[in-house]
């Protein structure tokens, strides 16, 4: 062996192992949400998972990419019903699921939360956790 070939570091491999790339850890759920575009109409939906920087939710209507939502998600903590109010962002969207499905693979990201709400959203998360 050449005596460069030795001091080469190894190539890196890549496509072997799906390493995550986001900050929060997402937790499944099955919660309620409530969404409006900028026409005020309220509509239904459907949060699968969560995390603090956002939610996997199934919308009954496709979206744009980039399109701002606002967004109220619903929950029980203890005997209490929690609700917890943002400014979402689209940043991405599954093809239509089918006319049977009738619902949009849709992730959001929060853009504007209260720092109320996220320590409210923070204490839910943990208690998914443990």
């Amino acid at each position: 062996m050449k005596k460069e070939e030795e001091e080469k570091p190894p190539k890196p491999r890549y496509g072997i192992v799906n390493f995550e790339r986001r900050k929060h850890p997402r937790f499944n759920v099955d919660l309620p949400i409530e969404y409006s575009k900028s026409d005020l109409i309220s509509k239904h939906g459907r949060a699968a998972n969560a995390s603090e920087g956002g939610l996997l939710v199934y919308l009954r209507e496709q979206m744009e990419i980039g399109q701002h939502l606002s967004l109220k998600l619903f929950f029980s903590s203890g005997p209490e019903l929690k609700t917890i109010e943002t400014l979402a962002q689209v940043v991405w969207m599954d093809i239509d699921l089918g006319k049977d499905w009738g619902d949009y693979r849709t992730g959001v990201k929060f853009v504007d939360i209260s720092p109320e709400d996220l320590d409210t959203l923070k204490s839910f998360l943990k208690s998914l956790s443990g």
